[in-house]
């Protein structure tokens, strides 16, 4: 008997399970199986259809089982998405292990279903603008951020709204180019902050201190500015 469909194969097709030799032996008149050819046809239909339902029934189990702890996602149009490179796809921005395994953001512009999305791609990656959920993430624009992403010069930070916020917040997502590049500018921010603080403070050799650290974790151009 299979698991799924809990008939065995050979009963799905044949309506009936092979002979065994206990099989041989006489059966009450009561018991013997009705050879007619109507009956055995709605009989064989009602196997299938059982044998339907437990299959659907145990892939809705796997489903359950598979999915259990993954969050759903999804998106709709006009929100922004980080896209993941895969090799296979990307052959040519994923020819190094130091190049950026994703970039973005990128626009949607239809929601073809829950798992495929067309995006506003720009024509220089030379693929196909639909993308399966699996390799979007979402992208938080922020209340702050320029409305047009790929205009120039423009502000991408987001500004904090009130002085405790982290100075080295940045928005989840792949690591690019676009990113690597504002956290090199917060670094530079809170360097520059620290110092100025520093400088008007009495207990001025702590905070150097703590500048040094700073220095030492950021990129090696960054110069002391004395």
């Amino acid at each position: 008997m299979h698991s799924s469909t809990k008939f065995s194969p050979f009963e799905v097709v044949y309506g009936f399970n092979p002979l065994i030799p206990l099989d041989l032996t006489p059966l009450p008149i009561g018991e013997i199986v009705s050879l007619d050819g109507k009956h055995k046809a709605e009989l064989v239909k009602k196997i299938h259809e059982e044998a339907r339902n437990h299959i659907l029934h145990k892939n809705e189990q796997a489903a359950t089982q598979a999915n259990k702890g993954r969050k759903h996602v999804t998106f709709e149009p006009e929100d922004w998405v980080w896209v993941h490179f895969r090799k296979e796809r990307f052959p040519t921005q994923r020819i190094s292990k130091l190049n950026p395994r994703g970039d973005g953001p990128f626009q949607v512009l239809e929601k073809i279903n829950d798992n495929a999305y067309k995006l506003d791609l720009p024509g220089e990656y030379q693929v196909s603008s639909t993308f399966n959920v699996s390799d979007l993430s979402p992208f938080d624009v922020g209340i702050d951020s320029r409305t047009n992403p790929f205009e120039e010069w423009g502000n991408d930070r987001v500004e904090p709204d009130s002085e405790h916020e982290d100075k080295l917040h940045i928005s989840t997502g792949p690591v690019t180019r676009a990113r690597a590049k504002k956290l090199e500018q917060a670094l530079q921010n809170l360097w520059t902050r620290i110092r100025e603080e520093a400088r008007s403070s009495r207990d001025e050799q702590v905070d150097l201190g703590l500048i040094f650290v700073i220095k030492s974790a950021g990129p090696h151009q960054y110069t002391s500015g004395h």
